[in-house]
């Protein structure tokens, strides 16, 4: 039995999608807050069970038969360690063979501000004696992609990266790696640097939007404080805009890039391209 946290999110449902590929839908258990999001899935014969983080009690009948678990990092940055606590313990009690878990790439050295929860998860899981896999996601092309709407209507594409390299791969590409782990005999103790093939300035990035839609877009770097304001200005919470900056200047320093091609090697092709991304957001746009 394969449990999957947050399977109605982003990637949590990419993830569903590409085990039901390989095992049979009985197999797999999607452990969500809310059930009545995820009757699709139940749809397709994936067992659906509670686990909500505040109630530590439904964690334990949403893991029983439980060999394998990924845990899918919480969305809820500043409260993820002791959410992640919650699901550590209780795959210790119901002795869960294999955790696998989707921390941050270079957790230990990263100069990004959403390190420290993965780093302080890490260690919980290192403690509580359960085989692991640590699965560190780099940057999901996505999160840049996001924005390229914006960007088409303005000719502008704003950011604090610098002329730092990210290299970001389609969240799809991570959630084929946590399924290749999950579905293979993974070795314990393995620690996954998991990043895109190639990389890319976000000068650069502008430049294929500009390509693809064929209007000109440029990228104006800020200041990390100028860049948040900006994002709070047109509607995101002071600390998911505090946040998208702060990995920013991260990523101007080095944070979000990565050459050691892990990730391609771990499924077996090479990463979905920057290209590819944006082309298939105009496809939908």
């Amino acid at each position: 039995m394969i449990v999957v946290t947050g399977a109605t999110g982003q990637l949590g449902r990419l993830v569903i999608a590409s085990l039901l590929k390989k095992v049979p839908a009985s197999r797999i258990v999607a452990a969500v807050r809310n059930p009545d999001k995820a009757k699709d899935l139940a749809n397709l014969g994936v067992q659906v069970r509670r686990a909500d983080y505040d109630l530590p009690e439904s964690w334990e009948s949403a893991l029983v038969d439980a060999e394998k678990v990924l845990l899918i990092s919480s969305s809820e940055v500043g409260k993820r360690i002791g959410q992640h606590r919650t699901v550590i313990d209780a795959a210790r009690r119901a002795g869960v063979k294999l955790l696998a878990y989707t921390s941050l790439l270079r957790a230990d050295s990263s100069p990004l501000g959403l390190a420290a929860e993965h780093v302080a998860t890490e260690t919980m899981i290192r403690d509580s004696g359960i085989s692991f896999v640590m699965l560190r996601n780099g940057w999901y092309t996505e999160n840049y992609a996001a924005s390229i709407a914006p960007a088409v209507e303005h000719g502008t594409f704003y950011g604090s990266a610098g002329d730092g390299r990210i290299a970001s791969a389609a969240r799809a590409d991570y959630a084929e790696a946590a399924v290749a782990v999950l579905t293979t005999e993974a070795e314990g103790g393995r620690v996954y640097e998991l990043a895109g093939d190639t990389a890319y300035t976000l000068n650069e990035f502008a430049a294929e939007i500009s390509r693809q839609y064929g209007k000109p877009v440029n990228y104006v770097n800020l200041p990390e404080l100028e860049y948040k304001k900006l994002l709070v200005s047109v509607g995101l919470p002071e600390p998911f805009a505090a946040l998208l900056a702060d990995s920013d200047s991260g990523a101007a320093k080095g944070g979000l890039f990565d050459d050691s091609r892990q990730l391609s090697t771990l499924i077996g092709r090479p990463t979905t391209a920057l290209e590819a991304v944006i082309a298939q957001g105009k496809k939908g746009a």
